[in-house]
């Protein structure tokens, strides 16, 4: 399965039955979840799928959207119950607002929608769309979604053909993502981190400042919300561009792929969670998954503790603080820029007892040999 994202253009009339529906679907969320509880408070269970199904007809949405709705309470409520019995901390299904509300679901071609040089969607008849490129496969479902700034965009769901993935003959090459460069390569290869949001970081504070003195509910506050909207997609969008075309870059040019299992999220709850979150580095992760394989490429994730302080030459480890950005080893001597050190024990970790990489299989085999050499000369010192 593949998701296809393409803007399209409404007009005025479409974009305001658009936005209506829109209401039509919070509403209709807000009332399924005030049965859902009454039902419990009153019977002690809540109501099963048929019953919301039920519950939905003739309420003015597109029938198969109704119960997609109906279908989506219900597995958000049943989702509840599953996680704490895996003891898993979250919360309970709230009330939304129309902000919180942004898509419209189709969950079947050709019965509430079609696609040829325009989209067309029950009951919305033709819509302007923006085929960038060409659906490969099968289309099964169509997702109208509205962005914050009020764009419009249309998310198919496809089911691709298995295709026979191309004869890839790079080499390997291990990956270390950080801050201060995003990705360096253990082929000692730097890719700079371009920092999105630092170069908009000063025009976003002016725009923010001057929302919050707007009036609440007034005209011009709700233009000043846009447009910090707008602001907000664009170093979205860049940032996007960015990570789409590296991703590439690296799948076509290289055979096998290895990079850190990072918790990107509590790594950000801990130190630096603007610039991390900036950097994307799960968005990156991603890519270069679902690419690899068309593209010939394997990729793999290993775990990063101690990435930084094991020495890919003897294997030792040292301890580093995080302005010390050369790792120099005492036990052989290896000086060599930390995050190169960091990106050749990624492969290493990668590729340790796995054929077809005469690289990695080199430095695995330097590193046991200066490692047996440091015991030896050790030994023979405190003989």
């Amino acid at each position: 399965m593949r998701a296809y994202k393409f803007r399209i253009y409404p007009s005025k009339k479409q974009e305001e039955l658009l936005n209506h529906h829109l209401w039509l679907a919070k509403n209709l969320w807000n009332e399924l979840l005030e049965d859902c509880k009454q039902m419990y408070e009153d019977f002690g269970y809540f109501p099963t799928k048929n019953t919301l199904q039920l519950m939905v007809k003739n309420y003015g949405l597109y029938s198969q959207t109704q119960q997609e709705i109906a279908h989506r309470m219900h597995n958000s409520v049943m989702r509840v119950f599953i996680l704490k019995k895996k003891e898993v901390k979250c919360g309970f299904p709230r009330f939304k607002s129309i902000d919180r509300i942004k898509s419209l679901r189709y969950p079947q071609y050709e019965t509430g929608f079609w696609l040829d040089e325009k989209l067309t969607v029950t009951p919305f008849g033709e819509i302007a769309i923006k085929k960038h490129r060409e659906i490969k496969g099968r289309i099964k479902t169509l997702t109208l979604k509205r962005e914050a700034s009020g764009r419009w965009f249309a998310v198919f769901c496809v089911e691709t053909p298995e295709e026979i993935p191309r004869e890839n003959k790079g080499k390997a090459v291990g990956i270390d993502l950080g801050l201060k460069t995003f990705a360096t390569l253990s082929n000692s290869l730097k890719i700079s981190n371009p920092r999105h949001l630092m170069k908009h970081e000063e025009e976003l504070a002016f725009m923010q400042r001057k929302f919050s003195k707007k009036k609440r509910r007034s005209s011009n506050r709700k233009r000043a919300k846009v447009r910090i909207a707008r602001l907000h997609e664009k170093v979205a969008d860049t940032r996007r561009d960015f990570l789409h075309k590296l991703s590439t870059e690296l799948v076509n040019d290289y055979s096998f792929i290895a990079s850190e299992r990072l918790a990107s999220q509590e790594m950000a709850e801990q130190h630096y969670g603007k610039q991390i979150h900036d950097a994307g580095w799960n968005m990156f992760a991603n890519m270069l998954a679902y690419k690899a394989e068309g593209a010939g490429c394997r990729v793999v994730f290993v775990d990063p503790k101690n990435t930084t302080k094991e020495c890919s030459n003897c294997g030792s480890i040292t301890e580093k603080t995080l302005w010390q950005r050369m790792h120099n080893c005492p036990y052989c001597g290896l000086i060599i820029d930390r995050d190169l050190n960091a990106a050749r024990i990624i492969l290493i970790r990668a590729t340790s007892g796995q054929g077809g990489s005469n690289a990695c299989n080199s430095l695995h085999k330097e590193r046991d040999v200066a490692l047996a050499t440091s015991v030896k000369q050790e030994a023979h010192a405190y003989s």
